[in-house]
């Protein structure tokens, strides 16, 4: 069937109204009409060429929600009407040790197939995001929206921003007891400081801005530090259990290590353009504090963080666009100029 996207057909050139084939639900497949799609800093990075190895035409989106319209014949766990979600991935080889542990997204057989510049049998032989009218995925990577339906266009980013936070507060278990930072506010880290402050933990937002303190402040976090101002940083040196660190700019790490207590850690969740300037090794090794990463999480992983945040209200703050605006949008990100998220409202899509 053909629906109506935007995507670009090279690095250099504008997003443009397409026409696209979505798949016929096979037995297994979920058909979903989207409503909404977030607009995240990897769609901008993949269509502009930015990573190696974009495949054109691309049409970008990976933070999905919508109403299923049709299931195929063996499915059981979602029916016609039901809002759902479709985040950063559609498929994996379902058989190695790590999809089998629920952690899809670090696949050792195929490696996790996004939900756009992803390898298909489909037409045109990549998949194609969520800038579009209608997706078709497979039912083991959809998973189900409890919020209210009013709330449904600020949910879309929590099937990326959400997740990519979710995964590692959990992952290092934070919660009462625990100190976390969060580097960066903005469509990562403004997530980050809502679910650490529900999970229960003393929450500390870090940003370079002395204009984001209060804002920092009205999404949770407890303190706000300006990580430009040394006295600050110096006052809480040795006292994190864990830091999110979302910045995707390369930047000097120690500034972040200096502040973990022993057995801390710093997560890094952003990817930078370069690589960060190589950490001083001795913090590390004298407090057995560690740098890891973490990327995205699993479907089931997806689903506990979905359902969490509705049961405490969570949802991401937003600001929506019709995706005519979306060149205006992408520049206004490259500026930080968004609160804290663009979704795209996908009933624009029927203008062109």
């Amino acid at each position: 069937m053909t629906v109506k996207a935007y995507g670009a057909h090279a690095a250099d050139k504008p997003l443009e109204a397409l026409d696209i084939v979505r798949r016929t639900p096979g037995d297994h497949d979920v058909q979903i009409e989207i409503a909404y799609c977030g607009v995240c800093h990897s769609d901008l990075h993949t269509v502009r060429g930015e990573w190696a190895g974009t495949l054109y035409p691309c049409v970008p989106g990976h933070e999905i929600v919508g109403r299923v319209s049709a299931v195929g014949a063996h499915v059981s766990r979602f029916k016609e009407g039901d809002l759902v979600g479709v985040g950063c991935m559609v498929d994996s080889c379902q058989t190695c040790a790590a999809c089998d542990e629920g952690l899809e997204q670090y696949c050792e057989g195929t490696g996790m197939v996004g939900t756009y510049n992803g390898p298909t049998p489909d037409a045109p032989g990549h998949t194609l995001g969520g800038y579009s009218q209608r997706i078709v995925v497979s039912d083991k990577f959809v998973v189900k929206v409890s919020h209210p339906e009013d709330q449904l266009a600020a949910v879309a980013p929590l099937l990326c921003a959400g997740i990519t936070t979710w995964s590692p507060l959990r992952h290092w278990n934070a919660g009462p007891g625990k100190k976390v930072g969060v580097v960066g506010i903005g469509g990562l880290g403004h997530m980050g400081v809502k679910l650490a402050r529900a999970l229960g933990a003393e929450v500390v937002a870090f940003t370079t801005s002395e204009n984001k303190r209060e804002d920092a402040k009205a999404l949770g976090a407890h303190q706000v530090v300006v990580s430009r101002n040394a006295d600050e940083m110096k006052a809480h040196r040795g006292s994190f259990d864990l830091i999110i660190n979302t910045v995707a700019a390369s930047h000097d790490l120690d500034v972040y290590t200096n502040l973990l207590r022993r057995d801390g850690a710093l997560v890094l969740v952003g990817v930078p353009e370069h690589n960060h300037p190589s950490p001083q090794f001795a913090s590390l090794i004298f407090r057995r504090k560690s740098i890891a990463g973490s990327m995205i999480g699993g479907i089931a992983e997806t689903q506990e963080m979905l359902d969490f945040c509705a049961e405490h209200n969570i949802v991401a703050d937003i600001e929506m666009i019709p995706i005519q605006q979306i060149e205006d949008a992408y520049a206004r990100m490259t500026r930080s100029d968004v609160k804290y998220r663009f979704v795209i409202d996908s009933a624009s899509l029927a203008a062109d």
